[in-house]
């Protein structure tokens, strides 16, 4: 454009047909152009601008929830007694089938040996009656005459003649009595079949005991806490260890009923971790049948992937679709046009060449790391970066 006035500057010139007057008008106006032009370019040059996006949000909604590890486990005392071992403390790697902690055991230990004593004594009644039985059957008793004193005279006529009279009368019943004989034998066998299996099942028992005394890791985990002492008495029921299984981290949330519709098992949805505000796809692993009368919320689980930062009892939020709100477009500008002058946010806004003073409203970071803009801006306007601390609205 100057070169445009300064062409038309010399053609009127060189006419002749212009005043005086007008020639230092025009000599003027050429004078401010050149020097008005330069000084806006350069104001142009001299700030990195970058234009107002518009990105379409809506339909969404922001919860909060907290890392937890994949599966937990506590283990609680199984009988009574004093801790006389723990394996270490919090943060203590355990592998499955590891021994974490142990109780005194010396009382069942002794309840063990008289269980063995128990066995020993049902044997010996079992064989005792084993052989009462078979000498009943090869032997029988009615028939004995080795109890009878002297020469056995008085018992041989006996068996002989009063018993034989005696059952011919049907006063009495050999038959019967031999019957009932065995039948009495038998059930001694019986008897003490029932007791060796009672004194066996005892110390089965007693095993079991013994066995609880030793608290193991159910899986390869780690100690989340430490609930007891080496020395601390306990009961059946006392917590004494809690182990996580944290290779794989999960987020549980408490996600309102009109926002749990929007779920479905195994869709992905944006988590943003409170460790380094790092930002994953979380995976809805599971999703409780029953809402909670009391807060009106229904209980996700998400999925983490795998090594993501952090650990359990971290906070979260996870970003899910609200069905009951209709989806808009809204300005985003990157993060460093953002300055901070007061309580409020605001950004420089080229107009017309020179710098505008904007206070915005801000929502939340976008995945790209643009910052939604709530209002103050309308999207296309060109943002100044990184703009100086002494930049004045207004001024180049």
């Amino acid at each position: 454009m100057t070169a445009y006035f300064r062409g038309k500057y010399l053609q009127f010139v060189s006419s002749g047909r212009i005043s005086l007057q007008v020639r230092l008008l025009v000599i003027l106006t050429g004078l401010v152009l050149a020097l008005t032009q330069p000084a806006l370019s350069q104001t142009a040059q001299r700030f990195a601008t970058a234009p107002v996006s518009t990105v379409q949000i809506g339909g969404k909604a922001t919860i909060g929830g907290t890392v937890i590890p994949f599966k937990q486990v506590t283990l609680n005392a199984q009988i009574p007694g004093r801790v006389t071992f723990l394996v270490g403390a919090e943060g203590h790697q355990a592998k499955k089938g590891e021994v974490l902690a142990t109780i005194d055991d010396q009382a069942i230990q002794a309840q063990r040996r008289a269980a063995e004593a128990q066995i020993m004594q049902a044997q010996a009644a079992l064989r005792n009656s084993q052989v009462q039985y078979s000498r009943e059957l090869y032997s029988p008793r009615m028939n004995s005459v080795s109890g009878f004193p002297g020469m056995g005279i008085p018992a041989t006529f006996d068996q002989f003649f009063t018993r034989g009279f005696s059952s011919m009368m049907g006063q009495s019943n050999p038959g019967l009595e031999r019957q009932a004989d065995l039948y009495g034998r038998s059930t001694a066998v019986n008897q003490a079949q029932s007791a060796l299996l009672r004194a066996k099942a005892n110390l089965e028992a007693l095993d079991a005991q013994l066995r609880d005394a030793k608290s193991v890791a159910p899986f390869d985990g780690v100690i989340v806490k430490k609930l007891v002492e080496v020395g601390d008495t306990v009961q059946p029921g006392t917590p004494l260890l809690s182990v996580a299984y944290t290779d794989y981290l999960r987020i549980e949330a408490d996600v309102p009923v009109r926002l749990a519709a929007g779920l479905r098992e195994g869709m992905f949805v944006p988590a943003r971790l409170d460790a380094g505000g790092a930002e994953v796809q979380a995976k809805v692993a599971q999703i409780y049948p029953v809402a909670d009368p009391a807060r009106h919320t229904v209980k996700v689980k998400f999925d983490l992937p795998k090594d993501t930062p952090g650990g359990p009892g971290m906070y979260v939020e996870v970003t899910v679709p609200d069905l009951s709100v209709p989806q808009r477009n809204q300005p985003a500008v990157p993060a460093d046009s953002l300055i901070w002058r007061g309580s409020l946010p605001s950004v420089f806004v080229m107009d017309e060449g020179r710098p505008s003073l904007r206070v915005v409203r801000v929502g939340y970071p976008l995945p790209d790391g643009r910052i939604a803009v709530v209002s103050g801006l309308e999207g296309g306007e060109q943002v100044i970066l990184n703009p100086p601390a002494n930049l004045v609205s207004g001024k180049n």
